[in-house]
């Protein structure tokens, strides 16, 4: 089990909010008896995660958690699923504590969040795990699973006529989608996406699945290929808006390369099937990519800016200074700075300094700093606050 640790307010420090480590977090008390905190995020590192005030940057809350785990929203204004060795564990972001609540699956892998449903894809078993994230406020959720043919690093998510977009794929490699209807008929079916990865939902219902040559959507109950400009292009992170019709993705092309470090981004239209790349000049990360509220896109690049794309120009109309440079490491996991968007505010990470940094987006001012006791890998939060 976590043990819980606490800390305590500290005061601004040369127009940077520096909190260490100590007592109390906010005073309202939640309905769990525990200090509420205001419009968390919480920050992965080695050994656990904090948990941060979302308006002041005040560390709140420190739990301890062996491993290397992932943080993913789960839907509602209080909790956050969190991706650990055993299975998908219901962390309370708000009193800073775990549930007790529990998805046990080996392997777990993507949450996806949509229509009023959280769907969560075991990679170890093929299993489909979806509910209704208010549920989460009054105890284990009432859900409904599907198993895939195979275990895969995969992906789901549920529609909001009750269709399910999942994943094709094996242990060995992955060819493509399915879409099953509400009774789990399959309805449609492409295998024409190698390496499928990631997904994400645009204006209009359409959805968006990475491929290694260009994306499949499924839209008004069709999949469309969209390939790429390049003979390998690999698209396998994504982001979408529900004010857009156009979803910005990473682009690779180096089939080769141990790590690329790409300088080029993705824009696919839904509605026309095309797809368009932007060169950002600097490079960035599968952490870097983001949404903002007026569904502009928003790349965080290795040069330490925020590049925000008009998605309709294809083009970069500004940046926002952030953190100092810096360059990916080599292993996946290991911490880089990133990126979450909650409204029209940015969330950075930047680990070499063992900060993250609040920022508002329509202004470009850092309106808050916090230095950590640890160093920052994940940043997530609630979705509403």
């Amino acid at each position: 089990m976590p043990v819980r640790s606490r800390t305590t307010k500290s005061s601004a420090l040369i127009g940077l909010l520096t909190v260490v480590l100590a007592g109390c977090g906010a005073d309202t008390a939640s309905e769990h008896d525990a200090p509420r905190i205001a419009e968390p995020v919480a920050i992965t590192y080695d050994g656990g995660i904090h948990v941060l005030d979302g308006a002041t940057l005040e560390l709140a809350d420190t739990v301890e958690l062996d491993g290397f785990n992932r943080l993913n929203p789960a839907g509602d204004d209080r909790h956050l699923i969190v991706s650990t060795k055993e299975g998908f564990r219901v962390f309370d972001a708000v009193a800073g504590e775990f549930t007790g609540m529990e998805f046990p699956g080996p392997h777990p892998g993507h949450v996806v969040r949509h229509a009023g449903r959280t769907v969560l894809f075991s990679d170890g078993t093929g299993e489909v795990v979806a509910f209704d994230p208010a549920d989460l406020a009054e105890g284990a959720p009432k859900t409904a699973t599907y198993r895939a043919a195979a275990p895969h690093h995969g992906v789901a998510i549920e529609l909001a006529d009750g269709e399910l977009v999942l994943t094709l794929g094996t242990e060995e490699k992955r060819t493509g989608i399915v879409v099953l209807d509400e009774n789990r008929t399959e309805k449609a079916r492409s295998e024409d996406c190698p390496g499928v990865h990631g997904e994400a939902t645009a204006a209009g219902e359409a959805v968006v699945l990475g491929c290694e040559n260009g994306v499949l959507v499924y839209r008004n109950g069709a999949i469309t290929k969209v390939a790429g400009p390049t003979e390998y292009g690999r698209i396998g992170n994504q982001a979408g808006s529900e004010t857009s019709p156009v979803v910005l993705g990473d682009y690779k092309q180096d089939k080769d390369a141990e790590l690329e470090r790409p300088q080029r981004v993705s824009l696919i239209d839904t509605v026309t099937g095309t797809l368009r790349l932007v060169d950002l000049g600097t490079s960035y990360t599968f952490r870097s990519l983001a949404r903002g509220p007026h569904g502009e896109a928003l790349v965080l690049g290795t040069d330490g800016r925020i590049h925000v794309i008009d998605p309709v120009a294809g083009a970069v109309v500004r940046t926002i200074p952030v953190t100092g440079s810096w360059q990916e490491p080599l292993e996946w996991q290991k911490p880089r700075p990133a990126l979450f968007v909650r409204g029209d505010v940015a969330y950075v990470s930047e680990p070499a300094a063992k900060q993250v940094h609040r920022v508002d987006l329509a202004t470009g001012a850092k309106t808050a700093s916090v230095t950590l006791p640890s160093t920052p890998n994940e940043v997530s939060g609630v979705v509403g606050h």
